[in-house]
């Protein structure tokens, strides 16, 4: 009963932060952008209502019978934040695709809505369920296309952001919890340590064994790597690129947060000035590629891995004349980058065995599928697996 009364009081404040949404944008009141005209006050004006009568018959439900407040509780997040938390959380949004990756390995039961549509082989992968999901878009990035309104309709009890602190985040994200009225947070998920990021969202979401679970596979994975790569010095690593775009002519600087797995493990050439922490990297010329000369290339999907061979323009660039380059496996996520965030940690497990496989005792394939199996709760076929790694390991 209390679960059904929190879910109908939430659609309630849902509906009339929703109401007021609409009736900022129609009016222009309150600072909020926006002309008004008839229909759009009265669209506000019946939502308001609707929010009304929601919340009479929610509290007429709690009459007599279990307090609708189930607690509450201070929440420090990863940008210093007070956020005031439901100690019982069982409706959740991500702020943006970062965060939808990793709340769909975590906890995707509790989530609401996406931040961007899955496709076909993610929903193979993820459930078909999502395929109904609402897509709100994302508030942080290179440009904020939330849906605030869809976001208010489905009630959930925090929106959780997740990544790499931004300067800016901390104000962006007070402005979005003062704008819908509900909490914010934001959990710090970086590569030399995702599992401290699950082990916070265990807590927060009383999901704290799979948090552990997470948590335990990510540190281990990555410490893996780490005493791997102390065996191999600086001098004697893979003289390596990361190239995508159409033409192939752009390239994740060293550095880069894009780039954070293969500054890791091998010698990134491409050295930039400016170096973009954007998806789509710097933008060089193919007369540069020539010039750093990498002995080994990976592609990202899209770009121009099948065609480079018979290119003549790419001869004598020794990972193209050697053969010596690779498509990065791009199911249900890149996995190395675009964007940045647990999809790494595949990558941080493909690339340094992709480049030293006597360094491991395991191969890619068994990293594979208990990345697949632990991560997505997916266990992959054989055919998929091969699927997979055609053109990303050793032939």
């Amino acid at each position: 009963m209390r679960m059904a009364l929190e879910k109908k009081l939430r659609r309630a404040g849902a509906l009339l932060a929703a109401a007021a949404l609409a009736l900022c944008l129609a009016v222009g009141a309150g600072g909020c952008a926006g002309g008004g005209d008839a229909d759009a006050g009265g669209a506000a004006v019946a939502a308001g209502a609707a929010a009304e009568q929601d919340a009479g018959a929610a509290a007429a439900d709690g009459a007599g019978g279990a307090s609708a407040d189930a607690g509450t509780y201070e929440f420090t997040d990863d940008l210093g934040r007070t956020v005031t938390l439901p100690t019982t959380i069982e409706a959740i949004c991500p702020s943006g695709f970062t965060a939808q990756q990793v709340l769909l390995t975590i906890a995707p039961e509790k989530m609401v809505g996406l931040a961007q549509e899955l496709n076909a082989e993610q929903l193979k992968i993820f459930g078909e369920a999502f395929a109904d999901y609402p897509a709100f878009g994302a508030v942080l990035g290179a440009k904020d296309d939330l849906n605030r309104e869809a976001v208010a309709a489905a009630a959930p009890q925090v929106i959780i952001d997740t990544g790499e602190a931004k300067k800016g985040a901390k104000e962006d994200l007070d402005a979005l919890q003062e704008q819908l009225g509900i909490p914010v947070v934001f959990i710090e998920a970086k590569l030399s340590d995702y599992g401290a990021a699950y082990e916070r969202l265990g807590e927060m979401l009383g999901v704290q064994e799979r948090g552990a679970e997470l948590a335990a596979y990510c540190r281990d994975a990555y410490q893996t790597t780490e005493d791997a790569m102390a065996g191999i010095p600086a001098d004697q690593r893979v003289k390596m690129a990361y190239l995508l775009g159409e033409n192939g002519l752009n390239a994740i600087a060293k550095t880069s947060f894009q780039g954070a797995v293969m500054d890791m493990v091998a010698d990134n050439v491409v050295m930039v000035d400016d170096v973009s922490g954007k998806g789509n990297g710097n933008e060089i010329s193919l007369e540069q590629i020539a010039l750093w000369n990498p002995e080994l290339i990976i592609f990202q999907s899209g770009s121009i891995y099948n065609t480079v061979g018979d290119d003549p323009a790419w001869a004598g660039i020794a990972a193209i004349d050697s053969g010596n380059y690779y498509q990065v496996p791009n199911d249900p996520y890149c996995w190395m980058n675009n964007p940045p965030t647990v999809n790494q940690l595949m990558g941080l497990q493909w690339l340094p065995r992709l480049l030293y496989p006597d360094a491991f005792d395991d191969s890619i394939e068994d990293v594979t599928r208990a990345y697949y199996q632990t991560m997505y709760r997916y266990d992959l076929s054989d055919q998929e697996l091969a699927d997979l790694l055609q053109d990303a390991v050793r032939k």
